[in-house]
């Protein structure tokens, strides 16, 4: 089973990643997967805010991956699988899932590299007459769903997040 919520706006994506940050913790995996467009980076800049980051979240698409300090326990460490061919390209990168908070987009084929357990949330926008390409500013809302691989206490940390922003259901089959 899944939980997810409606966002609406991409202001709205960006808190929904602050009030995210309130509750990640040093070793959580988070592996967000979506279209092109689809609020992930609008989402992790949201994180990176929320975790008091110096400068700002910007795609790592040319750099895979980038690590913020946060001058809390924990650095975020924002990776961009989607040039990724295979896990020992992630094994390459050098990244320690357990010493920081790790956000990848475009992750899910290559999630079990970073970690026995994470969650994965699912942005999915609507369908039908919509560009893919178009960026997070128009009037679409977007469904973020949550699911759980292996995290439950992450898993519930997220649920109760997700609550918190509006009108929350349960997905079964997910």
């Amino acid at each position: 089973m899944s939980s997810g919520v409606i966002i609406a706006t991409p202001e709205q994506m960006e808190a929904l990643g602050r009030h995210l940050a309130g509750i990640l913790r040093r070793g959580d995996v988070l592996i967000l997967t979506g279209e092109l467009g689809a609020g992930k980076t609008t989402l992790t800049r949201g994180i990176g805010e929320g975790l008091g980051i110096l400068g700002t979240v910007t795609s790592p698409t040319f750099v895979l991956a980038s690590t913020h300090p946060t001058g809390g326990e924990a650095p975020l460490v924002h990776v961009d699988a989607y040039r990724l061919h295979d896990a020992l390209e992630v094994d390459d990168l050098g990244l320690d899932p357990a010493a920081s908070i790790t956000v990848v987009e475009w992750g899910e084929p290559f999630a079990e590299a970073f970690g026995d357990a994470w969650c994965e949330l699912v942005l999915e926008r609507p369908m039908g007459g919509v560009d893919a390409d178009a960026p997070l500013d128009g009037p679409e809302p977007r469904r973020v769903l949550l699911r759980d691989h292996g995290a439950p206490g992450l898993f519930g940390r997220l649920d109760a997040v997700l609550m918190k922003e509006g009108t929350t259901h349960a997905v079964d089959g997910d």
